[in-house]
């Protein structure tokens, strides 16, 4: 192969590295309006905060806790969906499910959290 074509070859490859690391930076993105809407409508904020501990734990504690796990947005977005039973202070609830109009606000918010 001559330089040209090695060149060529690098190139080409760092394209494709880039765009796929745009990608995965798109799908990352978070919509914090629509995120802060929908704690805001389904009160989340009557238990949790982003950063002191609540009732419920903070986003930061809960982002910590996923954080580098793989699947840590499959299981927030279960626990958001599905009213778990939950304990505070002792006493066994059930966990709000989210309100949502689509999956992708749920995701949405389950990003959020994690990127706190």
């Amino acid at each position: 192969m001559n330089h040209a074509k090695i060149s060529r070859f690098f190139h080409a490859l760092l394209a494709v590295g880039l765009i796929g690391g745009s990608l995965a930076a798109q799908a990352q993105a978070v919509d914090v309006a629509a995120a802060e809407a929908l704690l805001l409508s389904n009160k989340c904020a009557k238990c949790h905060s982003v950063d002191k501990k609540k009732d419920g734990p903070a986003y930061k504690v809960t982002a910590s806790k996923y954080k580098g796990k793989a699947d840590a947005e499959a299981k927030l977005f279960t626990h958001l969906t599905t009213a778990p039973t939950i304990e505070i202070d002792g006493v066994k609830e059930e966990h709000q499910k989210i309100k949502a109009k689509d999956d992708a606000a749920v995701k949405n918010l389950v990003n959020y959290i994690l990127s706190r």
